[in-house]
């Protein structure tokens, strides 16, 4: 088995937010907030009727300074108050939200592992495109910190 690269480790952020998984769920299971959350994605449009359940497709619009780039995802698991997580096929990540009760708060972990191995797509953009796939990973998890932050202010109302 070949070692983990820098860019298909498992990237991770995590906060506990002052609210119960009920509250914290309404607003993670609204995808059109989803936009509003993370630093590198645009819009989040289902392209099949449905909402949010396993088997929905999504099409992504991410961007990165000036590149602007589509993404189409597929909803693998869906546990309302509990879990939310997507496969990307166009880079071979799978995104997922996880929420356990922390005495009167709720702990957030939000990862992204690569199940298998990133496409050679999401490789060659990754490098021409965004600075390198080991950067771009980087990036990716401080963009996931910054969205659990936003989370926890929608949902806190602070």
């Amino acid at each position: 088995m070949a070692a983990e690269t820098a860019a298909d480790r498992e990237l991770r952020a995590e906060a506990t937010i002052d609210a119960s998984p009920a509250a914290v769920w309404a607003v993670l299971a609204d995808v059109r907030r989803m936009p509003e959350l993370s630093p590198e994605l645009v819009r989040m449009v289902p392209l099949k009727p449905g909402g949010l359940r396993p088997g929905q497709w999504y099409l992504g619009l991410n961007r990165r300074k000036a590149v602007l780039w589509p993404t189409r995802s597929v909803v693998s698991e869906v546990e309302p108050d509990r879990a939310v997580a997507w496969d990307t096929r166009s880079s071979g990540a799978r995104w997922i939200w996880e929420l356990t009760p922390d005495g009167s708060g709720t702990r957030v972990v939000h990862r992204r592992p690569v199940p298998r191995q990133l496409t050679g797509l999401s490789l060659v953009f990754a490098k021409v495109f965004l600075g390198g796939v080991g950067g771009h990973a980087d990036e990716l998890e401080e963009g996931m910190a910054v969205s659990v932050a936003r989370l926890k202010r929608a949902v806190e109302g602070s």
